[in-house]
């Protein structure tokens, strides 16, 4: 079977963390302004420690997209990750929704990422994923902007209907997209369920903490045995810190924030106490064994591409999906 460990045999899926501060959130965008956050007092750093440290126990690894802020104002943070085996990726400077910028502001924001990130480890920054899941229908041409700043791939478009962001009907599993420059980035896709009809989310952040564990096996078992695909699980450092200080915000971004942060570190050991994980770039370098950049391909435009992308979405909820 494909996507197995060729030694164990095991299903491997891939384990990814957002390293943003608790009040950097998007839920909490309205009561926080980003010219206040040296004021709040950060926690980033020992969270961040304190998944390293869970990672370690379970020998798992993970690909950690630092917001820029973070990685310039905690460098040597950024070094541990990577001295400690992970992959450092980039989640924008700010931590802006990328639909609310320009194309010239988007650039700029994630230039200014990657180069912090960069410049903090002395590694080479290849996979981005967008605040909140961000890119959407509105604003693919971020996914031509990323490919012309050096990124080889992306984790941003969540198949699924929500009231922040999603691209309903695109596609579930990996993919290469063809950006409009002819340009092309792997696409990976958190992970979702398909019932009745509907795709739902699993096993990453706030459905992570939320949902009954045995729904997110479910979608384990669905993954390995069904799809024969690699499970996509994300979270966040500020979700294994339950202490956090509480900021008054609306009553529905403080149930999205705050809800089952209890029960965040034991669901977080349980899966990886069950399953094996590895960073996207392993994913990548078993795609292209000797190292290689994905190659550029026929120029088609980004509309075309995902109007390809949802009519296979459409055909797959047709069928056993």
């Amino acid at each position: 079977m494909k996507n197995q460990d060729s030694k164990s045999g095991q299903m491997t899926h891939i384990l990814s963390v957002d390293v943003e501060d608790y009040f950097q959130v998007e839920a909490f965008a309205g009561s926080v302004s980003r010219d206040s956050w040296n004021q709040w007092p950060s926690r980033v750093v020992a969270n961040t420690q304190r998944v390293l440290d869970l990672f370690d126990e379970y020998n798992a690894k993970a690909t950690f997209f630092f917001v820029g802020w973070v990685a310039e104002h905690f460098p040597h943070l950024v070094r541990e990750v990577e001295s400690r085996g992970h992959e450092l990726a980039c989640h924008s400077y700010w931590h802006r929704t990328v639909y609310s910028l320009s194309p010239d502001e988007f650039r700029t924001d994630t230039r200014q990422a990657k180069k912090v990130i960069e410049d903090a480890a002395g590694v080479e920054v290849r996979g981005y994923r967008a605040p909140s899941w961000s890119i959407t229908k509105s604003c693919l041409w971020a996914l031509d902007i990323l490919a012309e700043e050096g990124f080889t791939y992306d984790s941003s478009i969540y198949p699924i209907h929500h009231d922040l962001y999603g691209v309903p009907g695109a596609k579930r599993f990996p993919y290469t997209h063809v950006c409009g420059n002819g340009m092309e980035l792997r696409e990976f896709p958190p992970a979702t369920l398909r019932l009745a009809g509907t795709n739902f989310p699993v096993a990453g952040g706030g459905y992570l903490r939320i949902f009954p564990s045995a729904f997110t096996e479910r979608a384990f078992r669905t993954f390995e045995k069904n799809y024969g695909e690699r499970v996509v699980v994300y979270l966040h450092p500020w979700e294994v810190d339950p202490d956090q200080p509480r900021i008054h915000g609306p009553l529905k971004s403080r149930l999205r924030h705050y809800t089952s942060l209890r029960r965040m570190e034991n669901k977080l050991s349980a899966i990886l106490s069950r399953h094996k994980f590895q960073r996207f770039s392993d994913v990548l370098a078993d795609e292209v064994p000797d190292g290689r950049a994905l190659p550029n391909a026929a120029c088609r435009t980004t509309e075309q591409a995902v109007a390809e992308h949802l009519e296979i979405a459409a055909q797959q909820g047709r069928g056993n999906r």
